[in-house]
């Protein structure tokens, strides 16, 4: 996974008892979701299915994630994403309540964006020529809106829905084929938003921001909800946002935002901050925020805030801001720096294989993007700092210790990770060879001394599931 500023790095050596106590967290995790189940076979192959988007297995789907997990055919996998009854939205509930545990409530910061999904044929649910942000270009994709949740200790995925074009909403045999259900009516990725942040709200989630860029920001009924909810945002607007203003002279006047800076802005008004940490350091701007009127009345509540290049001063950005009174300008600029934790949310959903699916039907994609993200909360977890409890829990017992086999070369080492952290499971029940952990040049000393010359820690035990880790 992505390290950031809100993840700290491990800078002692990993030891044995936090291996195990990540193979029992999943576990733990695991067990958590067996009322979900009507069956208790589902259930156990969804734990498969989790051990196998979290291994190191190239693409995951049907067939692969099948041999990962030592079945014949793909038929079982499919049918946990197809025909199989378990209740998705309550496993997605699950893994929201499970974020929160881990990340904390404090300040939390929910960010709304879409990711797309290009696609080759016509018959996956929701596919359509249209623009992908993946490859920056119009082509045929699928395109999903999600929420992430982000705090000082972390930040993860936690909903997600997907995007149905107004044809196929409109063509009800279409819908009927893969599976749409007949109360599934068109809605815009901004109503879509909405959908999902009214599941926080009535969850009773504390926000104390809301992010997103032009898309939702520059939806009216959006941000009319979030106010009516009391919820605070920073919201993008396109350029050409019309806004109220009341002027020098004291005349209320209705304006685009871009012509704010001419009207009622001076040298002094501007301020340099940084809105986060780049791979490069501070990511500078210069900042202004100018009151507007809401109902043509200045009600303390709503600002017009504006982002200056420092190399290109003609390169801005405009936000609308709903927060409480006497809320300030690094406050605001720093909910906006939340905003880019979802493109890493993004890339670490998508090297445990986001975009890796392959079902057509309307429910297997919530079933598998669900399994991806719960999935992406487990690490996200086992990467945040400990958990907020005055004190710490004691750790489990460890099982006895494994003896340590001959020298073992696996198909290919991983790659060099200087960015990335990566967890995979690797489950090999009933064969006696349990884990393998690539050890990184600086070694965790996972088990010291006891490593084979290619630098691959092997342990041994029955029935034994465990977790390998690269730094």
């Amino acid at each position: 996974m992505l390290h950031d500023q809100h993840i700290t790095p491990l800078l002692q050596a990993t030891t044995l008892t936090e291996v195990c106590r990540w193979a029992q967290e999943l576990f733990q995790l695991h067990a958590r979701l067996a009322p979900r189940f009507a069956r208790p076979e589902p259930r156990r192959r969804a734990l498969l299915y989790l051990q196998g988007i979290l291994s190191e297995t190239a693409r995951k789907n049907g067939w692969q994630l099948a041999e990962h997990a030592r079945e014949g055919s793909p038929d079982g996998m499919q049918r946990l994403l197809s025909d199989a009854v378990w209740d998705t939205d309550g496993v997605r509930d699950d893994l929201r309540a499970y974020a929160l545990e881990h990340l904390g409530q404090e300040s939390a910061i929910l960010v709304i964006d879409e990711t797309s999904f290009p696609k080759r044929g016509k018959k996956s649910v929701g596919v359509g020529v249209q623009y992908c942000g993946t490859t920056g270009q119009v082509e045929n994709c699928q395109v999903g809106v999600f929420l992430s949740y982000v705090t000082a200790r972390g930040h993860t995925l936690i909903d997600r829905e997907l995007y149905l074009p107004l044809d196929w909403c409109e063509d009800r045999e279409r819908c009927r084929t893969v599976g749409i259900p007949e109360t599934v009516r068109f809605q815009t990725k901004p109503e879509l938003a909405i959908r999902m942040i009214e599941r926080l709200w009535k969850a009773a989630v504390p926000i104390a921001w809301v992010v997103a860029d032009t898309v939702y920001g520059g939806n009216l009924d959006l941000r009319n909800w979030l106010e009516t909810h009391q919820y605070p945002y920073v919201l993008a607007v396109p350029c050409n946002e019309p806004v109220g203003i009341l002027t020098r002279d004291g005349q209320r006047r209705r304006v685009e935002v871009w012509e704010v800076e001419a009207l009622l802005l001076g040298a002094q008004d501007w301020q340099r901050l940084s809105m986060s940490e780049g791979t490069k350091g501070p990511r500078l701007f210069d900042w202004a925020v100018v009151p507007i009127l809401h109902h043509w009345e200045d009600d303390g509540h709503h600002w017009l805030l504006i982002r200056r290049s420092l190399t290109d001063p003609n390169e801005k950005a405009y936000y609308f801001v709903f927060a409480p009174k006497g809320t300030t300008l690094p406050e605001m600029v720093a909910a906006i720096g939340a905003r880019w934790h979802i493109e890493e949310d993004f890339e670490n959903a998508k090297d445990l294989g986001l975009d890796h699916y392959e079902v057509r039907c309307f429910i297997g994609w919530y079933r598998y993007i669900t399994l991806v993200l719960l999935a992406l909360a487990f690490l996200t977890g086992m990467c945040a700092p400990e958990r907020f409890s005055p004190s710490p829990p004691a750790p489990s017992p460890l099982p006895a210790r494994p003896a340590v086999l001959a020298a073992f070369r696996p198909r290919s080492a991983p790659s060099p990770c200087t960015a990335h952290l990566a967890l995979f499971i690797i489950c090999l029940s009933g064969s006696g060879l349990v884990v393998v952990a690539s050890l990184p040049s600086k070694s965790c000393q996972l088990l010291p001394q006891e490593t084979s010359s290619q630098g691959w820690l092997i342990l041994a035990g029955p029935h034994t599931s465990a977790l390998g880790f690269v730094l």
